[in-house]
């Protein structure tokens, strides 16, 4: 028996499923379609920072996008605890952004220089002032960047808590449903059939399908560009006194949660194969034990990696197909997926129910990788 919805959705991460909160939320019927567990595959491997100052250089459209982003989660937050009756684990526990070469000391500074037009909380410290913030730092630290809103949550909890609220609104989710035909008529998407022999009929198509995205460029014959890019994370047990902030630092950050230190994360071209590697792990460990020594003598009780959707250029995609009336991609957000979750859920849904493109949305269309000399 076919099933159908105004929209059908290609994956049920973070993006797909704050996607269909949103339509929900305008009362459009909506159908997402995934290959494994809702949230099971590059969600759940997700560190759960929602620091935007990391991927920003400064003042323009990444940075309008990435900060409506970080202003609308904690309403939203709100919004899907209560819904779902699911914890996200939302904490505001401040950032350590530290350099130990006093060589270093004047790029952070024009870091400093260039992020504060973005209007968030910043204050320099010496290293002394940061050793007080936390003392877990090592003696050789030089200066630092604290910020207070910086914040983090536990990942596979808020996907869940999305999942949960839109089908609490009505959304149809299905876990286990790999699409493997695109059903066409013309210039339109008219459905997609599933490796299970189920058809779902849709007016729309959404591909939300994180790093897999370019799995559909020869049904579409579209080019997304959009790769895997492979990251290995570690868990180490918390300090005593714990460990309160986040750090960055030496390439790699450790994020306490309750009592769990997270430590992440590499960034290796691996295709979609996702191995923890002794390499990896080690390169971790040492980063992080430069930052804050007792990490050397730290076990880790676990290890994991997952697959970042990438683009040239770090920045996501929002737009519709070349060539197709109905079809829609939202993908390649690189690091930032839980901070742009909720403003792509909700700009998305409007570009679905308005026909145009939000205003937000624009600068992130395929056409500046023709015009940047086609990078793919």
């Amino acid at each position: 028996m076919r099933k159908q919805a105004e929209v059908v959705i290609i994956g049920g991460g973070i993006i797909g499923c704050a996607i269909a909160y949103f339509l929900r939320k305008a009362q459009v019927s909506v159908i997402v379609l995934e290959r494994d567990e809702i949230g099971g595959r590059a969600s759940r491997a997700a560190a759960g920072l929602v620091a935007p100052l990391g991927p920003l250089s400064g003042p323009g459209p990444f940075a309008d996008l990435v900060l409506a982003g970080f202003a609308l989660l904690p309403s939203l937050l709100g919004e899907l605890e209560e819904l779902s009756g699911i914890a996200t684990g939302f904490a505001r526990t401040g950032a350590l952004r530290v350099v130990r070469n006093p060589k270093r000391v004047a790029h952070l500074q024009k870091r400093l220089h260039a992020w504060r037009p973005l209007r968030l909380q910043m204050t320099w410290l010496t290293g002394e002032e940061a050793r007080r913030y936390e003392p877990h730092l090592t003696v050789d630290i030089s200066a630092a960047i604290y910020a207070p809103e910086e914040a983090q949550l536990d990942t596979p909890r808020f996907v869940q808590a999305f999942a949960q609220s839109a089908q609490k609104l009505g959304a149809q989710l299905y876990p286990h449903e790999e699409v493997t035909e695109i059903i066409t008529s013309n210039t339109k998407v008219v459905g997609v059939r599933t490796r299970n022999r189920e058809t779902f009929v849709c007016g729309h198509l959404i591909i939300a399908s994180g790093a897999w995205a370019a799995t559909w460029n020869t049904f579409l014959h579209t080019t997304l560009p959009i790769r895997p890019l492979h990251g290995q994370l570690l868990a180490l047990p918390q300090f005593s006194p714990p460990l309160r902030h986040i750090i960055f630092g030496e390439a790699i950050y450790l994020a306490p949660r309750g009592q769990t230190i997270i430590v992440g994360a590499t960034k290796e071209d691996r295709g979609f194969e996702t191995p923890v590697t002794e390499e990896g792990i080690t390169w971790l460990k040492t980063g992080a034990a430069r930052l804050v020594p007792a990490v050397a003598s730290s076990p880790i009780d676990r290890a994991w990696a997952g697959l970042r959707p990438k683009t040239a250029d770090s920045h996501p995609i929002f737009d519709r197909l070349p060539g197709w009336k109905n079809v829609v991609i939202a993908g390649g957000h690189n690091s930032v997926g839980i901070i742009l979750s909720g403003i792509t859920g909700q700009e998305v849904a409007q570009m679905l129910i308005t026909g145009h493109t939000p205003a937000l949305l624009h600068p992130f269309s395929l056409n500046r990788f023709h015009k940047a000399g086609g990078h793919t």
